[in-house]
Order: structure tokens, then C-alpha cells, then sequence
């Protein structure tokens, strides 16, 4: 009889005492013959010390489904499907794509990656998983303002007190049979994912990053929701959710669910902004200075990656590769930042000074002058927790109509009566202008507006272009 158990962040198989002597080749061929995977059986290595097998938790469903087909007996000695020990009872009635995602994932075998848009109820589509499947549930998420908006809508979702689900992270530790946690605590308390039967993943196009793939590597259950609304990634790496969650197994996008008045309706308006001559001859001779080391080391950008690693790499060492990379940051930050828009930007805080608006800049310095500027509210990475809850709970209920921010509200934060986003600069990514415009999305009375603020003569041009590539 073989005995599958964990020990410290490894799946064990420790096979029958007669067999423990067996070279490893015949041992594997003995316990599953031709059935485990090759990409399996690569990853099985041999105890130096006491002979058994070593593996990741991930493949335990693998190597159940290998000895089984193989006849060899074998047991389990932990709870592989750690229940919920109560029955939570959904309180929101779903809408019907929410349903076929529900049962694609169910009919999927429980494993798989659900593309949404922001603000169509990706929250509500985990509650429906964890009351199908009943089992205890990590819920996963990329910041810790996540954890309690996670809390209190799981919790009104299926009827139980905020309290008994867990919160772990940002100094909490409390774990529950419902529990959410950041990211970067589930990779560093991995042996807790073993207290789960069912994972899921806020934000998944955060996991396959080198620290938080151990996350799904550390984990036994098979039972895994991917929930985004961008799970591409530049790198490519989405391609590793298949095998870290399971494959996608639906997706609607922002303009279906718009047509189907799930979502608001919403219009996309670009405002073009010209550079005074100074600052134009400026832009132009910055670009130069880039272009030129460009074509005379014949480098080729087309991605972030290859930024990095041809001209950011380089430069460390290369004299003339960082008098490039800095002309390059000097045009783009007079291309993104340009004095005239603020004056459109306070034209548009009149036009809209009855409605909740949001602006967004890839710079935390135009931020904190935006909100010198206008007197606004503003949140960065550098505002503090408790600031930065209590700004997001002004602005939803109404105190603040106004707030300025960077890249931190991007991702997952409910602002649900925003109507009006403005980017007053972002970078070239389709996930970044998503979750922006998913900011205004959610449903509610009359248009949402998003305004793009665009530098005319500038890459500021070709940057918006990009990032509104079927969006």
C-alpha cells in the first residue's frame, strides 16, 4: 500500500517497505507504469536519506490519477477535501453569464480561469464556487485594501458574519475555514495552503511571477478559480496560468456585457494637448538624442522586455546607453506632463462638478500636483493605510467627489457610483486602460465618460493607440 502525505512544503509517496530498496526508474515503473505524465515523473526525486518520493503538491491529483490507472493500492493520509463546517447560503440572485461561467468551471472539473470585465461580478461568481463545492477556501488577492472589500462582500453574499471569514495579511493572521489573503503572504506561510480544498485567485495575471507561482506549486487541491479582467501579460506568462489554475474557461468582454446593460453605457473621449514651441523643440531633440543610439547599435525595441534588457541592462555600463535611456525619460515625462493639461483638467472638474470623477497619471509628482493644484483627495503607495481606507470611504459614499491617484487603484477597488475617469497619463498596457475604465463600469444611471488626455506630436499618441488595442 502506497501512503501519499505532505511533509514541510513537499507531497510524499512513501511506497510498501519491500519496495523501498527499488533503483527509482523501476520503483516509478512499479507504481504507475506508463500513466504519469513525463512533466510529472521529472519533478518526482528520491529522499536521499529514507528512499520514498519527493514532489510538489501540485501534481498530488496527477499522481492519484497515475496509481489508479496502474492498479496500485494506495491511500491518502491527510484531508484532501477539507470542508466547510457550515453551509453558506447565496443572498444575491445571479445574472445569467454568471451562471455559465459557474457551471463552465464546474463542468471543467473545478479548475480554471474565468475572464470577466471590472464591475461584472467576478465576486460574486467565487461566492457561487464556494457554495457548489463547500469546501474550506482561500480567496487570494493582490493588496491588502483587498482583503476587507473581499470580506464584506463574500460575507453579504452568502449570508455570514464578516468576522468568520478570515483576514491574513497587513498584520492579520486569522485564519478560517473562509479566509482571504495577500499574495505575498500566501508565498510566505505556504505550508497554510494545505488548511484549503478550494483556491482562488484575485487578479491571477499576478501569479505567475516568479514569487507567487509557489503559491499554486505549494498547493495540493485540484479545485482552483482564476478570476481577471486582463489575465495577459506582456512576458507571456499567462500561458502558465493552464498550468497553474487550469485553462480558460470563459471570458465576456467589457463592449458584450455593455450591449447587454450589465454594464454602464460608456463613451471614450480623447482630448489632444498641444506642447508650447520650447518644450517641443525640447521633446524633439531628447528623442533624437534616443533614436539615434537606436539605429546606431541597431537595437530593436518591441516590448517592455526588450527595454529592459537591451537599453536599461545596458546602461549600468554604457555610457552612451544611459545618456539614451535618460533622453528617452526626459521626452516621455514632457510628453506625459504636459502644462496644458491641467488646463483641461480644470475644465473638466467644472464640466463635471456635480458627478464623482477619478483621474489617474502614470507619475505619483503629477499627482500630488494635481491634488496641490485642485485641492483634491489623492492616494499613492506612499499614503498610508489608514488614510487611504478612509479617502476610498469618503469618495464611495459621497463626501469626496473628486480623487486623484496612480497606479494603486488601478486593480479590484469597488468604487461603484464613479461615472467619470480621466487619464491624465498611463502607459502603453491594454490592462492598465481596462481597469481604469472598469473604475466607471458599474452599473448605474446615465454615461460613464472616459476622457484620455493625449500630448498631440508626441509617442503619447502611439502609447494611446496601444493601450485601446481591442479593449
Amino acid at each position: 500500500m502506497v501512503v501519499i502525505d505532505l511533509r514541510g512544503r513537499d507531497l510524499v509517496l512513501l511506497p510498501p517497505p519491500d519496495w523501498e530498496a527499488l533503483p527509482t526508474n523501476e520503483l516509478l515503473q512499479r507504481l504507475f507504469g506508463s500513466h504519469l505524465p513525463q512533466r510529472v515523473a521529472a519533478q518526482l526525486g528520491r529522499d536521499r536519506r529514507h528512499g520514498f518520493l519527493r514532489t510538489l503538491p501540485i501534481h498530488f491529483a496527477a499522481v492519484k490519477q497515475a496509481l489508479s490507472q496502474q492498479g496500485t493500492p494506495f491511500q491518502v493520509a491527510f484531508d484532501e477535501r477539507p470542508s466547510l463546517p457550515f453551509l453558506p447560503a447565496p443572498a444575491v440572485e445571479a445574472r445569467p453569464y454568471q451562471r455559465e461561467a459557474l457551471e463552465q468551471w464546474l463542468a471543467a472539473g473545478g479548475a480554471g480561469v474565468i475572464v470577466l470585465p471590472t464591475g461584472a461580478g467576478k465576486t460574486l461568481v467565487a461566492a457561487l464556487a464556494i457554495h457548489a463545492m463547500r469546501l474550506s477556501t482561500l480567496i487570494v488577492v493582490p493588496t491588502i485594501d483587498l482583503l476587507q472589500q473581499w470580506r464584506l462582500a463574500l460575507a453579504s453574499m452568502l449570508q455570514l458574519a464578516p468576522a468568520s471569514i478570515g483576514l491574513f495579511g497587513g498584520g492579520d493572521k486569522d485564519l478560517q475555514p473562509i479566509t482571504v489573503i495577500t499574495y505575498d503572504s500566501a508565498a510566505l506561510y505556504p505550508l497554510e495552503l494545505r488548511r484549503f480544498g478550494l483556491l482562488i485567485f484575485d487578479e491571477c495575471h499576478h501569479l505567475p511571477a516568479p514569487t507567487y507561482r509557489q503559491i499554486a506549486l505549494s498547493a495540493f487541491t485540484p479545485f482552483r478559480l482564476g478570476l481577471s479582467a486582463t489575465p495577459e501579460r506582456s512576458d507571456m506568462a499567462h500561458l502558465e496560468l493552464e498550468e497553474l489554475i487550469g485553462p480558460e474557461i470563459y471570458r465576456r468582454s467589457p463592449a458584450e456585457l455593455t450591449a447587454d446593460r450589465y454594464l454602464a453605457q460608456y463613451q471614450e473621449v480623447r482630448i489632444e494637448v498641444t506642447l508650447p514651441p520650447e518644450e517641443q523643440r525640447r521633446y524633439s531633440e531628447q528623442r533624437a538624442i534616443y533614436r539615434s543610439f537606436l539605429r546606431r547599435r541597431r537595437i530593436a525595441i518591441r516590448s517592455p522586455e526588450d527595454f529592459q534588457q537591451k537599453l536599461i541592462f545596458l546602461s549600468a555600463h554604457d555610457k552612451e546607453a544611459r545618456a539614451a535611456m535618460l533622453a528617452w525619460r526626459e521626452a516621455r515625462t514632457i510628453a506625459l506632463n504636459a502644462a496644458a493639461k491641467y488646463e483641461q483638467i480644470e475644465e473638466l472638474l467644472k464640466r463635471h462638478a456635480c458627478d464623482q470623477v477619478i483621474l489617474f497619471s502614470e507619475y505619483n509628482q503629477v499627482v500630488e500636483e494635481i491634488s496641490r493644484r485642485f485641492c483634491l483627495p489623492s492616494i499613492t503607495y506612499k499614503t498610508a493605510a489608514e488614510e487611504r481606507q478612509l479617502i476610498l470611504e469618503r469618495f464611495r459614499c459621497g463626501q469626496y467627489s473628486k480623487l486623484v491617484t496612480g497606479r494603486v487603484l488601478n486593480e479590484g477597488v469597488d468604487l461603484p457610483n464613479c461615472r467619470v475617469a480621466i487619464i491624465v497619463s498611463g502607459n502603453s498596457t491594454k490592462r492598465e486602460y481596462i481597469q481604469r475604465l472598469g473604475r466607471v463600469l458599474r452599473p448605474k444611471e446615465g454615461q460613464a465618460l472616459l476622457y484620455e488626455l493625449v500630448t498631440a506630436g508626441t509617442t503619447e499618441e502611439e502609447i494611446a493607440r496601444r493601450r485601446r488595442q481591442s479593449s
